[in-house]
């Protein structure tokens, strides 16, 4: 009995202690209770802002990937884990094809242009890629992107890409702003002063080394991005396609494209434009600019400052201009455009399973559309990749420690300045400077392509094919080869190969 009083005993003091270590200290309970609530909330916290992990393809522009300090960056802005898969550009179209035949695209994919995108658009149409227009209203800076350009980019009224904006039309004048000094010459305003200044710039020794050593224009075997489609535009020639009595028909078979090619013809009967342009290379095409053989550059006019530093190499003394407004035998200026888009993002339903993750992925180019964070991924570190300038950035004079770090996630851009609100670049070479100017002056005048968000399945399967026919026939008639005849005939076999089926296809899309 002794024995079991003596254990209730002890089993009463135990059960006294544990009360009065619960009520008795009361603030050691609340530090403990509070302590294990914290512990707690920030296990929840730090689970909920565990960093999203994802893998982007995109081009590489640069000869090397380049290392991580910016994507660091990116990523601690973002509360992301990214893998990029770098696929160097030229073959990258390559690299695309196969990751979709074998059903191994990452979650987001971008499209190299708007080639690409065509091609792609079946597939879209197919629903193997997310639709994500109906979201972008949720979100503060993707809602920002511009509304023609993603109209530009619909397929079927649906929207399955976010778009990497550039300017809708970069194409102007470069010219030797000294040797037209030397001759009296102003910045042409017609494509007859445009003419003479090509003349001029051949016959009038405008370098005066009394010797017949220049020419005016360089060009290069490019009917688009060469000097052809920018002087073609001049004379009114419809963007690719054009409306004639309420028919969408090619450019081609419209009037303004042959007094183009007569142009070219002149110019070339008369020696003012290199001989053997519809085989030059860019890289030849503009190495006749910078060591003063040839006058005039159509194309790009944001190309004027890395011609200029190459040509001052050569020659200090030389002087560039950039023009854009050279009018036609109408009297209008117009210039055609691009949709407003270079690469395209997409988004695989079979790498982004579940709308939650097409979510996580969309906040993710949200946030990357802010001005900090698109900064971050445009121009680099502050202070260490550019400086701010004038409210632009200045990037660094270290070429290759800016191509090294920071370049290459250019490539990941989506939208531009207007819509993302990253900094414009400051460039102290003033004619650089007015380039940029020149292109938002482009938009005034602007000639679009209608046939952008229509489809034609011939042109996607033929069209390459089909328009080598027009190409070789306008170099043809440009060199004297054939005549107008010629060219008829080869637009009639453009047409019974397939080409009037684009014809009725586009019309039918409308």
């Amino acid at each position: 009995m002794g024995i079991i009083l003596l254990l209730l005993f002890v089993v009463l003091a135990a059960c006294s202690s544990d009360s009065t270590t619960e009520s008795g200290d009361n603030t050691a309970s609340d530090d403990d209770s509070s302590q294990e609530e914290t512990d707690n909330g920030e296990g929840e916290e730090a689970e909920s802002e565990e960093a999203y992990s994802f893998t982007i393809m995109a081009n590489l522009h640069t000869p090397e990937v380049p290392n991580e300090k910016v994507l660091e960056e990116i990523e601690g802005a973002t509360n992301t884990d990214l893998e990029i898969q770098w696929v160097p550009d030229n073959n990258y179209e390559d690299r695309l094809n196969t990751a979709f035949a074998t059903n191994s695209l990452p979650e987001a994919v971008f499209l190299k242009n708007q080639a690409t995108f065509i091609q792609f658009r079946d597939a879209m149409e197919d629903e193997q890629f997310w639709e994500v227009g109906q979201y972008l209203d949720q979100f503060e800076n993707l809602s920002k992107l511009k509304e023609n350009v993603l109209d530009n980019t619909r397929v079927n009224g649906n929207l399955y890409t976010l778009y990497q904006g550039r300017p809708l039309s970069r194409q102007g004048l470069i010219y030797r702003k000294d040797w037209a000094e030397n001759l009296g010459l102003e910045a042409p305003t017609t494509t007859d002063e445009f003419m003479e200044m090509a003349r001029a710039f051949t016959e009038d020794d405008p370098d005066g080394n009394g010797k017949d050593d220049t020419f005016g224009v360089t060009d290069r075997s490019d009917l688009i991005y060469g000097a052809f489609k920018t002087v073609s535009s001049w004379f009114g020639t419809p963007n690719n396609w054009g409306e004639q009595d309420g028919q969408l028909l090619p450019e081609f078979m419209f009037d303004e494209y042959k007094q183009t090619m007569d142009f070219f013809r002149e110019m070339h009967e008369n020696e003012y434009i290199n001989q053997d342009f519809p085989v030059t290379s860019k890289t030849d095409q503009q190495e006749f600019f910078k060591n003063g053989t040839a006058g005039m550059y159509v194309g790009s006019m944001g190309d004027v400052g890395s011609l200029k530093n190459d040509a001052e190499a050569i020659n200090p003394d030389v002087e560039f201009d950039v023009h854009n407004q050279i009018a036609g035998p109408d009297g209008e200026f117009g210039v055609w455009a691009i949709p407003g888009y270079g690469s395209l993002l997409m988004f695989p339903k079979s790498s982004v399973k579940t709308e939650e993750d097409l979510l996580k992925i969309l906040e993710f180019y949200d946030q990357l559309m802010s001005p900090e964070v698109m900064n971050t991924a445009y121009w680099g570190i502050e202070g260490e990749h550019y400086e701010v300038v004038e409210d632009s950035a200045l990037p660094t004079d270290d070429q290759a420690l800016f191509d090294r770090e920071v370049k290459p996630y250019q490539a990941i851009e989506i939208g531009e300045p207007e819509s993302n609100g990253r900094y414009e670049g400051h460039f102290e070479y003033e004619v650089k400077a007015k380039s940029e100017e020149l292109f938002k002056d482009n938009e005034n005048y602007l000639i679009e392509d209608p046939t952008v968000p229509l489809y034609s399945e011939t042109f996607v399967n033929d069209g390459s094919r089909l328009q080598a026919i027009i190409t070789d026939a306008t170099y043809n008639y440009i060199l004297g080869q054939i005549d107008e005849a010629g060219f008829d005939e080869a637009v009639e076999n453009w047409k019974s190969q397939g080409g009037d089926a684009i014809i009725e296809e586009y019309n039918a899309s409308e």
